[in-house]
Parts: structure tokens; C-alpha cells; sequence
């Protein structure tokens, strides 16, 4: 097996270079429902608040990030075309009755102040970027609270993704007794998360829960996601609702659980 090390540098949100690779990974995040958002205009957004969040870059500031980390402020941008649609999509997604909380806050006459946590990395980039995103962005809130800045969020709201491994349908005339054996693990239900964190963010959570893209890709889509295994995947959405005041015991637990083996 071939090591590769890469140097990893932490940036503040850079307006003159990361748009498009900012566009690229909520892209990413968004999944087959990217194209019901202006994605230009998120990435603007995400990009008007600099003191805030971060990118992570291989080869200096002046590149595209192979990571980002942000942190929108619902109730301050309720009225941008692009939060409202978002609005009412998580609207949408939490009509479930696993996400009654979510849709309680949502339901109220004034929107209160919930983070919109948006975060992804390229596929290939190591768990271990994270915690320092969410170190930073902890002593980032605590610095824009003291300037009075409007980041005291009475919730955070992450938006994140997971799939499904589905059985191949290139598969199903084979009969060999080992496809059958694949096809019946399958039949578990088994989530997987392409951000492991979730799984710690989700045990200090009100609500969280797994919801169906909009646009759902054709039967047989996921065979061309099966590059390392015999199963597909199936992409779907994911959120996590947590109270404000505990988020930093969360942050610690994910630093815990995604620290580098000594």
C-alpha cells in the first residue's frame, strides 16, 4: 500500500479564491437536490461572514478547499431568496414525527436564532480535519459574541448526508450462492455516515433522522458507486438538531472520538 502525506492548512473563508470550490462541495452535500438551491448564492453567503468558519487547503490560500466548515444564522437571513428555500425544504424533510422538535422551532411565529451548520470534504480527505474546524469555529462565536454579533444561537442545525448500501442490480441474474448471501445483508437497513461525526453529534442531539432526497437518481444509479465493493449506495439526507448550550460538550466528544491513534 502507498502512503501519501499531505500537509493540511486551515484557512479563514477566502472571497477572492474559494466560490467555486465552495459551489463544488455543497454541491457535493446537497446531492441530487443541488440544483433546488442557488448554490452561487449560498456560497456568497458563506463567504460575506469571513471571520467565521474555515477551509481546509493543501497547497496555500491562494487554492481550492478540500473542506469547509460554516455557519449561517437562519433567523438573520430568513428573508434571502436562498435561506428561504432552504427553510422550507428542512420543513419539508422534518414533517416525520422523529423531527417533531425541529419542526416545532420552525412552526413558531418568530423564527428563532438557529446555526445552519454546513460542512463537507472531498471523499478522500481523513476525519482527523475536523475537530479543528469545530475548534475554531467554537472560538470564533465566542469572539464575534463579544463584538455583539448576531451568533448567539439558541439551537445548531447540521445538515449532513448518509447512504444505504442497496444490491447491485447488475447482480440479480447472478445466482451464485455469494450474491444471495450480499443481497440478504443488504435487507439489514444498515446506515452508513460519510461523516463519521455525525454519529457523536447525533448522541447530544433533540432530534436527528435520515430523510429521501427530492430527486431521487433511477434504479440502477447506484452501480456506478461501487467502485471498492460489490454493493451500490444509496445517497439520502441527514439532520441533527442540538440545543446551543450543548454543542461544545459535543465538539469535545467528536475531538475525542476522531483523535489521531497514538
Amino acid at each position: 500500500m502507498d502512503v501519501l502525506n499531505v500537509d493540511f492548512e486551515w484557512f479563514d473563508p477566502q472571497p477572492a479564491f474559494d466560490f467555486h470550490g465552495l459551489k463544488v462541495l455543497l454541491r457535493q452535500l446537497f446531492d441530487t437536490d443541488g440544483h433546488l438551491f442557488d448554490l452561487s448564492a449560498l456560497s456568497d453567503l458563506i463567504l460575506s461572514q469571513p471571520l467565521l468558519g474555515s477551509t481546509v487547503k493543501v497547497d496555500g490560500n491562494e487554492t481550492d478547499p478540500y473542506a469547509f466548515l460554516s455557519v449561517l444564522n437562519l433567523q438573520q437571513h430568513k428573508d434571502a431568496p436562498v435561506i428561504k428555500d432552504l427553510i422550507a425544504y428542512i420543513q419539508r424533510k422534518a414533517s416525520t414525527p422523529g423531527f417533531a422538535p425541529l419542526q416545532n422551532l420552525l412552526s413558531l411565529p418568530s423564527l428563532p436564532a438557529i446555526g445552519l451548520i454546513l460542512t463537507e470534504r472531498l471523499i478522500n480527505v481523513p476525519s482527523e480535519v475536523v475537530p479543528p474546524m469545530y475548534t475554531m469555529l467554537l472560538e470564533e462565536i465566542g469572539w464575534a459574541l463579544e463584538e455583539n454579533e448576531p451568533y448567539n444561537f439558541s439551537h445548531y442545525l447540521i445538515l449532513s448526508r448518509t447512504y444505504e448500501e442497496v444490491a447491485s442490480k447488475l447482480d440479480h441474474e447472478d445466482v451464485r450462492p455469494q450474491k444471495k448471501k450480499k443481497k440478504a445483508a443488504n435487507e439489514k437497513g444498515e446506515v452508513f455516515y460519510f461523516h463519521p461525526e455525525d454519529e457523536i453529534f447525533q448522541r447530544h442531539g433533540l432530534c436527528y433522522g435520515n430523510f429521501t432526497h427530492t430527486h431521487q437518481q433511477p434504479d440502477g444509479h447506484s452501480d456506478s458507486k461501487r467502485a471498492f465493493q460489490e454493493l451500490g449506495i444509496r445517497p439520502r439526507g441527514h439532520m441533527i438538531l442540538l440545543e446551543a448550550s450543548k454543542f461544545e460538550a459535543a465538539v469535545a466528544d467528536v475531538k475525542e472520538y476522531l483523535k489521531p491513534p497514538s
